[in-house]
């Protein structure tokens, strides 16, 4: 019997996908990476009996990335990155052994179906899989057919039985133009961001941003912000007056007029007509209309308009809006949600999603009714070839999905019925009065039908008084005539919704990436969020956008990276060269960085003005090993340490707070150490500055957690679940001990309520972790009789065994096997017996160290 691979995008779609094909009779187990499943199960295909293996990957398998020495800032000119540095394609996780997963489950198949998100980056996705797949399969018979492609839209039985029947093939075209763009991205974006960010991280010290990112559609996202700050920056208010006018319609009711003229910005004038007009008595009416009118129901929802929604009205940032919409996707709720279409196919069967909200307990009586009296036809909308509009495609309650995943929900279901209700009609009177020489006009609207605002009642016209009936000629009394003095105002900061409107506008990103450019700009510190989702830039932003403008405009506008999405298209329809598009474009911004090297001074001098040198920035903390003099502790991210007299700075490690660790001093190089700690319930280490940026030992990686003398007094051995971490007595964690892994998230917890705890000169003779001096609590000592004292290796000791609580990972130590031991959260997985952390390091040092502290 032969076998059908099948690959779907998440493990929650490949179970769906499998239970509907196999109509639920499968077999079901996880796969060698623990996080993918493979459903199995047995079927016709291409009219013979073969098994079928459902699973899948997790997004993209594999992801593009320099070589070696080119991902090193200090070792590589980043203008090297346009052409002279190679690139590899790497797993984007390798934690998953998503490569070897896929050649496991592959191997000796005959067959592979692709079942990926049918967009460009599921299409570059196909490719990544057969990589991994087509070399250990069966191989083909000459001219047989082994791989497919399934197009589908929305998780139903009706489209995911049609895409098994109508299979096709992946396309080559749309998955280069994604390898362009990522490719593009990667050389542009780290070339300018490496140079930017070294140049100014190290003269300025209140940047507040660990990374100055620059990004082809980042950078003129931001533009669009900063160009409104400019906006509201440079605005000069003016004053100006109008008319307004009140007359009685009847005994109860008066009418507000209008002035005709709008509004004068000269106060004489106004005054003049004032004069002119408040002396009169009767309004007299000139002209009257009525006249129906119709607000047309929405178009059919794609991409950009959800997201534009789901931040003006559900207060949902774009990049969480998209990840619930996919998750709603995955979960069958709703159709794909990437998608440009504005119009549904002549051949999309509407009554089907309708009929499923048919008993919804909000909205079952609107579509009760549209069923019965018959559905109007969605407007004509854009069609973009790719997929059909969002529509829900199974009936749900806030219960069901909870919290924002119902908000979305609930505004795409009200929408999509709203696309096949019928315009709302209502009715517009206008009379025209005249009073003394001005002209004033009354507008009032009634409704006659509310078609779709019935569902979508946040759309309904608004309610105003129905005007009194009367003709030309007829006249009001004038209750008043009065002239009110304004000003203009400035336009607000964009919000959200309208930076994706113009992102749409402008072809910048597309409707999968919006989000994310949106959310990297507020990640950099570059504008941040405020009330009604407006982003409104920060000092940096703000600078560096003024800075291209002030080097190179293109840089920033939104032209030449629309001109490039362009390209990029032509490549995914066949009508462009790869390799082509992708020189000209490097060319191009390859000459641009290099301009931007050599006039750099001229964002620099921006810079200046706006930020303080790192030697005026930060409070004193620690004492230099050089010049004994004290060093500046910088917060503002990426937080540092910075002798001013040295002209040195110190990276520290990120996320957490940094004091002086006892004033010890590193018998190295003499730094004092300083205590980094990751909060209240994290982890605490001592570091030394110096030995954290220049590793003094070989096998010791820059930046490392803590240096080498804090391991001398803290380490103990290595960790139990990964290579290259040392376990590491948290000094601070008293009197809830705790030992934490230096690399991964291991900590355990041990001797509570102990007095004291130090890490001893002494090593343990099985498995040479150096030993632990516990002082217990007497009246809470473990110890026999009235002993509370004891000296242990924390693996080994059996007294100390029952005494320590892994989590996050299982303690995998050979002396731990056996009955008694405590378990952890995670699944072992064998190591070699930890050594004390010093035993790879040269013996003269370590001695040294060794001898300092004892």
């Amino acid at each position: 019997m032969k076998t059908v691979l099948m690959v779907a995008e998440k493990p929650s779609l490949a179970q769906s996908i499998a239970r509907i094909l196999s109509r639920g009779s499968m077999s079901s187990r996880k796969g060698l990476n623990g996080t993918c499943s493979v459903h199995e199960y047995t079927g016709t295909f291409t009219g013979q009996l073969v098994r079928f293996k459902m699973t899948s990957v997790c997004g993209h398998v594999m992801t593009l990335d320099f070589l070696g020495k080119y991902n090193k800032w200090d070792k590589v000119d980043p203008a090297e990155l346009f052409s002279q540095a190679p690139t590899e394609k790497k797993e984007a996780n390798p934690k998953l052994n998503m490569v070897k997963f896929l050649q496991v489950e592959g191997k000796g198949c005959d067959y592979i179906v692709l079942w990926l998100d049918c967009d460009k980056e599921g299409e570059n996705i196909c490719f990544e899989v057969l990589d991994a797949v087509l070399p250990v399969m069966n191989q083909a018979h000459s001219g047989e057919k082994t791989v497919f492609r399934a197009r589908f839209s929305s998780i139903t039985d009706t489209d995911i039985c049609t895409a098994m029947v109508r299979l096709g093939e992946p396309d080559h075209n749309e998955a280069l133009s994604v390898d362009a763009r990522q490719e593009l991205d990667l050389r542009i974006g780290c070339a300018f961001t490496r140079f930017q960010t070294k140049y100014f991280q190290g003269k300025y010290g209140n940047l507040d941003s660990s990374l100055i990112s620059f990004g082809p559609c980042q950078t003129p996202t931001l533009g669009f912000c900063v160009e409104r700050h400019d906006k509201i920056q440079s605005f000069k208010p003016e004053t100006y007056w109008v008319l307004q006018a009140k007359v009685d319609a009847d005994k109860d009711r008066s009418l507000l007029l209008d002035w005709d003229r709008v509004r004068v910005f000269d106060r004489e004038i106004a005054q003049m007509f004032l004069n002119m007009t408040k002396l009169e008595k009767e309004a007299q009416v000139e002209a009257t209309s009525r006249k129906e009118k119709a607000k047309q129901r929405p178009l059919a929802l794609n991409t950009v308009e959800m997201l534009r929604v789901a931040s003006s009205s559900l207060g949902m940032g774009p990049q969480h809006a998209m990840q619930t919409a996919e998750r709603l996707y995955t979960q069958g709720y709703i159709s794909y949600p990437r998608t440009e279409t504005t119009h549904y196919p002549e051949s999309f069967d509407l009554k089907g999603p309708l009929r499923q909200q048919a008993n919804h307990p909000y909205w079952a009586d609107t579509v009760k009714r549209l069923l019965a009296e018959g559905i109007n036809r969605p407007r004509k909308g854009h069609d973009a070839g790719d997929h059909p509009p969002i529509t829900p495609m199974k009936s749900a309650t806030e219960a069901e999905l909870g919290g924002e995943a119902w908000r979305l929900y609930e505004y795409i279901t009200r929408h999509f019925i709203a696309t096949v209700s019928h315009d709302c009609k209502y009715l517009q009177s206008t009379i025209s009065f005249r009073i003394g020489p001005e002209h004033f006009t009354c507008t009032g609207k009634t409704v006659i039908s509310p078609g779709f605002t019935e569902i979508m009642p946040w759309q309904s016209v608004p309610l105003e008084e129905s005007l009194p009936t009367c003709q030309r000629g007829d006249t009001f009394a004038v209750a008043e005539v009065k002239m009110l003095e304004k000003q203009t105002s400035p336009p607000d900061y964009l919000t959200e919704a309208e930076l994706i409107t113009l992102m749409e506008k402008h072809g910048i990103g597309t409707d999968a990436s919006i989000p994310v450019h949106i959310n990297n700009i507020c990640q950099r510190n570059y504008v941040a969020v405020e009330s009604g989702r407006r982003l409104k830039p920060t000092s940096l932003g703000i600078v560096l956008v003024h800075g291209y403008y002030k080097i190179d405009v293109e840089l920033v506008l939104p032209t030449i990276r629309s001109a490039v999405e362009k390209q990029l298209n032509l490549i995914a329809q066949g009508k462009a060269d790869y390799r082509q598009v992708l020189g000209h474009t490097l060319d191009v911004f390859k000459r641009k960085f290099h301009y931007f090297v050599d006039s750099i001074a001229g964002m620099d001098e921006l810079m200046e003005v706006s930020f303080s040198p790192l030697a005026a920035t930060g409070k004193p903390l620690s004492r230099c090993g050089k010049c004994h003099r004290f060093m500046k502790y910088i917060q503002a991210k990426p937080s540092r340490l910075h002798c001013s007299h040295c002209d040195e700075t110190y990276t520290l490690p990120q996320n957490g707070t940094i004091k002086l660790y006892k004033e010890l001093r590193c018998p190295l190089d003499d730094f004092e150490l300083v205590l980094w700690s990751s909060g209240s319930r994290g982890k605490s280490y001592p570091l030394c500055p110096y030995c954290s940026n220049h590793p003094p030992f070989r096998d010791m990686k820059k930046g490392e957690l803590p240096g080498p003398a804090c391991l001398s007094m803290l380490g103990i051995g290595q960790c139990v679940e990964c290579e290259s971490g040392v376990l590491v007595l948290d000094p601070t964690s008293g009197p809830k001990w705790r030992v934490a892994c230096n690399r991964c998230n291991v900590v355990a917890h041990c001797f509570e309520n102990a007095h004291r705890v130090r890490v001893s000169a002494d090593t343990c003779g099985t498995c040479e972790a150096a030993l632990l001096d516990v002082d217990f609590n007497k009246a809470r000592s473990p110890l026999l009789g009235d002993g509370t004292q004891h000296t242990g290796c924390v693996f080994c000791d059996p007294v100390f065994q029952e005494l320590v609580e892994l989590k996050h990972a299982a303690s995998c130590h050979p002396m731990h096997r056996g009955p008694g031991r405590r378990q952890g959260r995670g699944r072992g997985r064998g190591r070699r017996p930890a050594g004390k952390p010093g035993t790879r390091r040269p013996k003269d040092k370590m001695s040294a160290l060794a001898a300092y502290f004892v």
